[in-house]
């Protein structure tokens, strides 16, 4: 199994910071199933590339082992060249600092986008070149998939299910690693270990900051777990609470009540979104803020209800930002002139966020440093002064009821803090009364009898106009 990473940064062999391997040394590593082999095609100051190469011992894999999922009955067979998990999980070990972004040497080069190329010469493809190009384009690759016959001598024979699998684009080099992590396994649909609920933690923290805003998270999920419906619903309840997964249910959704429990059948992005829009109808706002918008979820409602006449998005990161756009590329020529994507910090004053009628925090609070939250609550209701505020948090009670979620985690890993019911209504009141505000609180999703719903909103209504 066989991978190249390259790049025309310059000086280019700042790569082997990146990845912690010297590109003037051929090196070895043991790693389950085999040996790994790193070196250095080319390596010089206008271009590097490095490569990673998987030696597998087949006959290793099938001693005292049986996995009727990934069966390695014979010693010859496609596995030990073809890549598939076995080469993610190698490249997750060997890469390990690199795939976390660390890179004590050049720190400032492992947060900045790089041009990088990536080639799997040899890579299983379940669904053929139109689902490799689905799964990456959308995290700001160009796809070159190119399908390897079954036998170049015999091309009425037709194409094999492996494709020779070209990336570029301009990405971080630990985000285009945990790409690879995910995906290379999700396109061959299988995995040579038995798949358990540890899987969901490593699916969630490779796909931190991307897996929620794919439009394909859903097959993603599916195929990484190796379809354990469970294992799935759990992954995907928690990268909804990321703020930004969208349903598939979201264009066939009824109009929502927002005091009314909602389908428990609905995921819970889907029930937020829908209670918070429900929540700016009786509001009667028309101009609407929606502050940490990330990449655009619920942007993609509010431009739907042409009662809002202006939309205005605004995230402190310029990455959520691209993906909301991106996202918007199809809006008709009206609906896109009502809708404005701005960056700015939500604990500082931005003089240009005044004077709207309404502004949702939805799922952000939870990502500021508890030190911070006074400056945000400066900036939102002392500063901006909206005459409706609608803020939705998780609630901690619930997470006992998260199936694989551990004990004292928080569901994303971003979270400074979650609030239980009584902390959270103890804050938005003292907001309430610091700015003169009525606050009213509802549930989002089903109601547990013990602790309570998975989501809390809270509706800050200005007094002079609460009547």
């Amino acid at each position: 199994m066989f991978v190249t990473v390259s790049t025309t940064h310059q000086p280019a062999t700042d790569l082997g910071h990146l990845l912690h391997k010297h590109p003037g040394r051929a090196q070895e590593f043991p790693v389950a199933g085999g040996t790994a082999h790193v070196f250095y095609p080319v390596a010089g100051p206008a271009e590097c590339t490095a490569a990673l190469l998987l030696d597998v011992d087949p006959v290793g894999l099938v001693r005292g082992k049986h996995n009727d999922s990934f069966a390695l009955g014979q010693y010859v067979n496609d596995r030990p060249y073809a890549a598939g998990s076995l080469l993610a999980v190698a490249l997750g070990s060997v890469f390990r600092t690199a795939l976390n972004g660390r890179c004590d040497a050049r720190p400032e080069l492992a947060a900045t986008e790089i041009p990088l190329r990536i080639r799997v010469p040899a890579l299983p493809c379940r669904g053929g070149t139109a689902l490799a190009a689905r799964l990456f384009e959308p995290l700001g690759w160009q796809v070159e998939a190119t399908p390897i016959p079954l036998d170049p001598q015999l091309p009425d024979a037709g194409d094999s299910r492996y494709v020779d699998l070209r990336l570029s684009g301009n990405l971080r080099l630990s985000d285009a690693l945990k790409h690879l992590y995910v995906l290379i396994p999700v396109l061959d649909d299988a995995k040579h270990y038995w798949v358990t609920g540890d899987e969901v933690d490593k699916l969630l923290r490779a796909g931190d900051g991307w897996l929620a805003e794919h439009p394909e998270r859903e097959l993603i999920s599916h195929r990484y777990l190796a379809h354990r419906k469970s294992y799935v619903r759990s992954a995907l309840a928690q990268l909804a609470e990321s703020g930004d997964a969208e349903g598939e249910l979201d264009n066939a959704l009824a109009e929502p009540v927002v005091s009314e429990v909602p389908e428990t059948d609905v995921p819970l992005a889907v029930q937020r979104r829908r209670s918070v829009l429900s929540v700016l109808k009786a509001s009667g706002a028309r101009r609407v803020l929606d502050l940490g918008c990330g990449g655009g979820a619920l942007l993609s409602d509010l431009v739907k209800e042409p009662s809002f006449t202006e939309i205005v998005g605004v995230d402190v990161s310029a990455r959520a930002l691209e993906l909301a756009e991106r996202r918007f590329e199809r809006l008709s020529e009206r609906q896109r002139e009502r809708l404005v994507l701005r960056q700015s910090a939500l604990t500082y004053v931005d003089a240009e966020l005044a004077g709207y009628d309404a502004a949702v925090l939805m799922e952000v609070v939870e990502h500021v440093d508890p030190s911070r939250l006074a400056a945000l609550e400066h900036a939102v209701f002392a500063a901006a002064r909206p005459r409706t505020v609608v803020v939705t948090t998780p609630n901690v009670e619930y997470n006992v009821r998260f199936e694989n979620l551990p004990a004292g985690r928080f569901r994303h890993p971003d979270h400074r803090f979650e609030w239980t019911r009584a902390q959270f209504q103890e804050w938005a009141g003292g907001v309430a009364e610091r700015h003169g505000c009525t606050v009213e609180h509802l549930p989002v999703g089903p109601v547990d009898p013990q602790v309570g719903a998975p989501t809390q909103l809270a509706v800050f209504t200005r007094a002079e106009v609460s009547a």
